[in-house]
């Protein structure tokens, strides 16, 4: 074969990939897997005078983070982000979901647009000064991993409305308090697209690592009626 050709098998070669690489994702046998979009649906009409699914998606909330500094949904839209709840004082589940975060943070430590939330259910002792030690105990990378207080009611009804997830002051439960243990995997647009039990380091490690791998595949994917569950910032 000679130079000639050579060079045009290349070119057609480098033509071609991205069609081959569109089709193996979203065509045939294949690995990749779409998640579920978790929480009720509707319909939102479309260009066409049809309708397009229109799912769930987190509500707007704002709190303050370790450093004081105020993290909103906005704030994370365009970043996949997995959310948990907590409190410092826990003393059962809490610090088996904080380590299952923590190597999930460095499994992914490459993807700085990869966000972390972890919100107290008790906001009257975990303030500001509070968070930011247990984050320095917890060695989180804050760059990326915010943990956030705010007004009780506040986080009670985003973690109930927003997450789907138990959040209350509960004299019977351990340390007080009873909150889920269950981390909240949610998409660029605030969908949630998966929930994993955070005191399972096998579930961790194998199913939620793969999740969040599938969402940034999305990216190569166009996905039909995406564009009607882009989310409307507050201004």
């Amino acid at each position: 074969m000679n130079s000639k050709i050579k060079k045009i098998v290349f070119l057609t070669a480098i033509l071609l990939l991205p069609s081959f690489f569109y089709l193996m994702l979203y065509t045939g046998e294949h690995n990749y897997t779409k998640l579920p979009y978790i929480g009720p649906k509707g319909a939102a009409e479309n260009d066409k005078g049809g309708f397009d699914t229109a799912y769930h998606q987190i509500p707007f909330f704002e709190f303050i983070n370790q450093d004081g500094k105020k993290v909103s949904r906005d704030d994370l839209l365009g970043s996949v982000y997995v959310a948990d709840f907590f409190f410092v004082t826990c003393p059962t589940i809490c610090p088996k979901m904080t380590t299952n975060m923590s190597y999930v943070q460095k499994k992914f430590e490459d993807r700085k647009d990869l966000r972390f939330i972890s919100i107290t259910v008790n906001p009257e002792h975990d303030t500001v000064e509070v968070l930011k030690q247990y984050s320095e105990m917890v060695h989180a990378d804050n760059r990326n991993w915010d943990f956030l207080t705010g007004k009780k009611e506040a986080i009670y009804d985003i973690a109930f409305k927003g997450f789907f997830v138990n959040a209350d002051k509960d004299e019977i439960a351990p340390g007080g308090f009873l909150h889920s243990q269950y981390f909240i995997l949610v998409d660029k647009n605030a969908h949630i697209r998966g929930v994993f039990d955070g005191t399972i380091h096998k579930e961790i490690k194998e199913k939620l690592t793969d999740a969040i791998d599938i969402l940034y595949k999305e990216d190569f994917v166009p996905l039909k009626g995406e564009k009607f569950n882009k989310v409307e910032q507050i201004k």
